[in-house]
């Protein structure tokens, strides 16, 4: 995988946040399935590396 790689992000209320440049702080997310729900569209999964501010 490409190193400069970035992980582009526009929740406000994530401590990880950069609003200024909407991207996120961390150099990688853990993103994991949301439970019962088999929507085959984006909603499936979820940011489990969110924390609020």
């Amino acid at each position: 995988m490409d190193k400069k790689q970035k992980i582009n992000c526009t929740v406000g209320s994530c401590k990880y946040n950069n609003a200024n440049e909407k991207t996120c702080k961390l150099n990688s997310i853990i993103v994991t399935p949301k439970i019962n729900a088999n929507t085959k569209t984006p909603d499936e999964s979820e940011c489990s590396s969110y924390e609020c501010e």
